[in-house]
């Protein structure tokens, strides 16, 4: 009998499963892949709020050990508009990094192993156990050579990805759901020299973005809207991909020209969407409770911090300092929270949907105001809340660093006379300044015109 059993042991779930053991519980973790084969296809890269749990669990040590270079700078050019700032800091950490998945895996699966977790690999889950109320007691499935096992345990954790089988016998619904969004290409390229930097555009309804990876590669690649997406030989990718850095930056165009891919190319294309994540004896954690466009490469970072949320909460129910159904309730109050605003996001910006000239005046204001411009890459990674960013005082702060004379356009030249020109006690012509702005700001704009203290739920 174990106290929790995790089915998947990739990001989500061998994090899990090693804050658990270290918390002095029995737990089995379970995956179908035999390891280190059955590498996931991601971009890798992790955004300081993930590094920070790495080095707060003892780990970013081994990641650094790896070679894999760190990443201080985050960027992005739309038209004429470039921004390029330094990365915020949380609780001292201010570095990305985008390391190899296979060893970012091996690193928390032998952590877990070390903290005492059991780990099975080879094992496809078929079946959960339920007592006669339908609380899930434990698991049946087969190992790689067709052997039946039946396991019992106090929580079952489904950790096992967007395709979740935990969360197909458990029927927890979705909600908050979008579409595919678009289809992106991305590979390794070798010989391009790192600067700590990801760099991302948008133009002509493309997006393009590159950054340093593990072993002197680089990643680069292209997401399209899914009409626009045609899958291709290896050398018609090679082509579209470089032809759209070409039209943003000729000289990165030229650098691929002159360099080479150094693997075959991937495809991605993931529906939105979030969980249910509890239940009577379940829990569900990672892309397994919460997935999102890939665009803002936020799915690891996402999942080491639902990974810690979920072991708080099932270690206050196994200790009995809070009983179980209200710690799991609690979990994922709490996981919605962290990531409604970023989902909204995410999800605007993976429509890739070219930048009004309003846009651009405003990310040429960023890259003019130090602060706006951090805050700006930090919401890209997932440290500064949209709904701060978006926030009326912010966004009229910002006024203040467009452009002078009429680069930023009549309707901007007016809006920041209302906004700053107008005596403060005169309300409705801020409102008005508010009104006119969001309209330009996509599902944004909703955040701009929420009265103080509401939060705006993922749509």
């Amino acid at each position: 009998m174990y106290d929790v059993i995790v089915v998947g042991a990739r990001v989500g779930g061998a994090s899990t499963a090693m804050l658990l053991s270290k918390a002095g519980h029995k737990v089995l973790l379970l995956d179908r892949a035999t390891f280190p084969g059955g590498k996931a296809a991601a971009t890798n890269l992790v955004h300081p709020p993930g590094i920070l749990r790495l080095k707060n669990w003892g780990l970013l040590g081994e990641l650094t050990a790896t070679g894999c270079p760190p990443i201080h700078e985050y960027g992005l050019k739309s038209g004429p508009a470039e921004l390029m700032a330094r990365l915020p800091s949380v609780d001292g950490v201010g570095e990305a990094y985008s390391p190899d998945r296979a060893e970012l895996d091996r690193i928390l699966l032998e952590a877990a192993v070390a903290a005492g977790a059991e780990f099975r690999e080879g094992f496809s889950l078929r079946e959960l156990l339920r007592d006669e109320d339908g609380t899930v007691t434990g698991v049946r499935g087969e190992s790689a050579d067709r052997v039946t096992a039946v396991e019992h345990a106090r929580l079952v954790v489904g950790a096992d990805g967007s395709n979740s089988t935990v969360a197909r016998l458990v029927g927890a619904e979705k909600y908050a759901t979008r579409p595919v969004l678009n289809k992106s290409h991305w590979s390794y390229w070798e010989g391009i020299p790192h600067d700590g930097r990801v760099r991302t555009y948008r133009h002509a309804g493309k997006h393009t973005f590159t950054w340093p990876t593990h072993d002197g590669l680089t990643i680069v690649g292209v997401a399209l809207p899914v009409g626009d997406f045609k899958a291709g030989s290896e050398e018609e990718r090679d082509r579209t991909v470089i032809s759209a850095f070409a039209e943003v930056d000729p000289e990165r165009a030229q650098l691929l020209r002159e360099t080479k891919r150094a693997d075959k190319w991937l495809t991605g294309a993931v529906p939105n969407f979030l969980r249910r994540s509890h239940g009577p004896g379940w829990a569900l954690v990672g892309d397994a409770g919460y997935t999102r466009d890939p665009i803002t490469a936020s799915g690891i970072t996402y999942g080491l911090r639902g990974a810690e949320l979920l072991a708080d909460a099932v270690d206050s129910g196994l200790s009995g300092r809070t009983p179980m159904p209200e710690a799991l309730a609690r979990y994922e109050r709490l996981r919605d929270e962290m990531v409604t605003g970023h989902y909204r996001y995410t999800c605007d910006h993976a429509v890739i949907a070219n930048h009004t000239r309003e846009e651009i005046a405003f990310i040429r204001a960023m890259s003019r105001s130090p602060s706006h411009g951090r805050d700006m890459v930090g919401m890209f990674a997932t440290m500064v809340d949209p709904a701060r960013f978006y926030s009326a005082r912010n966004i009229h702060a910002l006024l203040d660093h467009l452009e002078p004379g009429g680069g930023p356009g009549w309707k901007l030249r007016f809006v920041r006379w209302l906004a700053r020109g107008v005596p403060r006690h005169v309300r409705p012509a801020a409102r008005l300044a508010d009104r006119l702005i969001a309209e330009n700001l996509g599902p944004m704009g909703e955040y701009l015109l929420a009265p103080p203290g509401h939060v705006v739920r993922a749509a």
